[in-house]
């Protein structure tokens, strides 16, 4: 069978099995780089991830393999593990075609099943520069017969400091060898290792970054650091992604919104370098698999992610490099599909976003998001003024006919939730299932004071399907969002509007007059806290304490009155006093 494939050298028993994958045309860099590395060449090729550029040197590799000698002819150098393992499945699916073998070499496997595998000298290694280095020094692997080496991702090693290892294993191979380098950019470190490793290699370059793009549609969000969340939310919502990854700059917020996605009844997930190999392919396996819905990850994971379907990429924080971020949207809009890119901005990240632009050569289209989860559209592209997002207790909010955002108490993760016992914003929500994440399942559970309730707080019988105008849509709270109260909103009984435009206080006096006592968080006596040592009334005043049980609204001098849930003291609500 002739195809394109054919035409540009490949024998056509791999093409066959090519079309039998569904792949009947080659990509540009597929077409540019086939022939020269048939030919022996060494190549410089710079072009996206979602290229094709995995069986750009996966098909000359396999068909210049001599499988009667059993020795390792091939390594593939990789940043990530999960680049590894989808480099390995692309291998495999081709290599029985030729009768070559294949062997993945990475951190979180079993390194004595390495060993026993490596002992029977596979034609082709994929690998990652640590663990490759580990054998190499258990002198487990042996280079001397090396023909073919390709340095996938090169950029990607450079901005996670592999390059010295780099140089490390290649001091191990002949250097009559053949060197693909493959890379979404040239920084001058990598221009370095060409130069210094390479025989005259040929440069391609695949202008693909527009191409790639033009599939994606991009926008900013301009929030706040308190209101990302809330604004992932109702993103998530409004869109009702088949597949998402919403990608965060630590470990850290990576972990604590995967939980607060948990908590609403999102099937999400978590991805990042403190999972446990297993762990880690087990969740690529539910996400291909769709059944997870979203999944939060790092940049360590972001270069391994090729997976079929994802519509949506959200960026909860603005990467710092525009290289990172063309990585990161490139997880969407693959293969000639379209994709929305969403990164959500804080005044302070302006700079970040306005140096992306000129990277990419384009302008991102700037929204707000009100309180109805409704995107409009910032015609001043970079207003001067802070977006108008949630999370922020502006009290001029209430005054342009909107609800009081929360203020500063709505963006916490629900430590305020116990005070009042009962679900204020935070995490401890029971999620759609009627299953309450851990302990949280228990302030979930108490009823909202305020009447109107939380906008995602489990409600049963609600119908949400209709608002993204089909059924059968997942719900995020139960009622439809236009019943959600227009009025201020209540954390616990004190009507919001109460509170004075003043400074907060956050217990009275000064903080160093703050005993060293321990402190009571209910049930035991309060009076222990008083520097005096006098027993404190309920309701009572102090000079610099609190005063709780009735929460009948008196001000303390300097002090803080609460007024507390049924269940610890009579209080009818949750009001904090103000310094005067």
């Amino acid at each position: 069978m002739s195809t394109d494939f054919t035409a540009m050298g490949v024998m056509p028993e791999l093409a066959s099995r090519l079309h039998e994958n569904g792949i009947t045309e080659p990509t540009p860099v597929q077409k540019k780089s086939i022939p020269v590395l048939l030919a022996g060449q060494d190549v410089i090729a710079q072009a996206q991830t979602g290229t094709g550029k995995t069986l750009a040197f996966a098909l000359p590799i396999l068909q210049r393999i001599q499988v009667h000698k059993e020795q390792v002819q091939a390594l593939i150098l990789t940043p990530t593990r999960e680049l590894a393992i989808q480099i390995t499945s692309e291998l495999t699916k081709l290599a029985p075609t030729v009768g070559a073998t294949v062997l993945a070499a990475y951190g979180g496997q079993d390194v004595v099943a390495q060993i026993r595998k490596l002992n029977n000298a596979p034609h082709i290694v994929v690998a990652t520069p640590g663990r490759l280095l580990d054998h190499i020094r258990r002198e487990t692997i042996n280079l001397g017969k090396l023909k073919m080496l390709v340095l996938d991702e090169a950029d990607q090693m450079l901005h996670m400091g592999f390059l010295p290892e780099v140089e490390n294993i290649i001091a191990h191979m002949p250097r009559a060898r053949q060197t693909m380098l493959f890379s979404a950019t040239m920084p001058e470190a990598i221009k370095r290792l060409a130069a210094n490793y390479m025989n005259t290699p040929v440069d391609i370059r695949i202008q693909s970054t527009h191409v790639t793009l033009d599939n994606i549609k991009q926008f900013v969000i301009e929030t706040t650091d308190r209101g990302r969340e809330r604004a992932v939310m109702q993103l998530i919502e409004q869109h009702n992604p088949y597949l998402a990854v919403i990608f965060c700059r630590t470990k850290v917020r990576a972990k604590k919104l995967n939980a607060a996605l948990q908590d609403k009844g999102i099937p999400s997930d978590e991805l990042h370098g403190d999972l446990t190999q297993a762990k880690r392919e087990q969740v690529m396996k539910r996400f291909r698999d769709a059944k997870l819905q979203i999944l939060v990850a790092t940049d360590v994971a972001a270069r391994g992610l090729d997976v079929e379907g994802v519509t949506h990429v959200y960026n909860y924080d603005v990467p710092q490099d525009s290289e990172i971020y063309i990585h990161r949207i490139g997880r969407t809009g693959r293969a000639g599909q379209r994709g929305t890119a969403v990164t959500l901005s804080s005044p302070h990240d302006r700079g970040a976003v306005a140096h992306i632009e000129r990277s990419i050569d384009a302008s991102l289209q700037r929204f707000t998001i009100d309180e109805e989860g409704q995107l409009t559209a910032d015609s001043t592209k970079r207003s001067a003024a802070p977006a108008k997002a949630y999370g922020r207790g502006d009290s001029s909010s209430s005054e342009r006919g909107g609800r009081a955002r929360g203020g500063r108490d709505s963006g916490r993760s629900g430590q305020q939730a116990r005070r009042g016992g009962e679900s204020s914003g935070g995490r401890g929500r029971q999620q759609a299932g009627g299953r309450g994440r851990g302990q949280q399942a228990e302030r979930s559970t108490a009823p909202s004071k305020s009447g109107g309730g939380s906008p995602w707080e489990a409600a049963s019988g609600g119908d949400t399907g209709s608002k993204r105008g089909g059924n059968g849509g997942r719900s995020f709270g139960g009622g439809e969002r236009s019943e959600r109260p227009a009025g201020p909103r209540s954390f616990g009984g004190g009507e919001r509007s109460e509170r004075p435009a003043g400074p907060r206080s956050f217990g009275g006096g000064e903080r160093s007059e703050r005993p060293a006592g321990p402190r009571s968080f209910g049930g035991g006596e309060r009076s222990e806290r008083s520097s005096s040592g006098a027993p404190r009334s309920s309701g009572g005043r102090s000079s610099g304490g609190r005063s709780s049980g009735s929460g009948s609204g008196g001000r303390n001098s300097g002090g803080s009155s609460r007024g507390s849930s049924p269940s610890r003291g009579g209080g009818a609500g949750n009001s904090r006093g103000r310094k005067r």
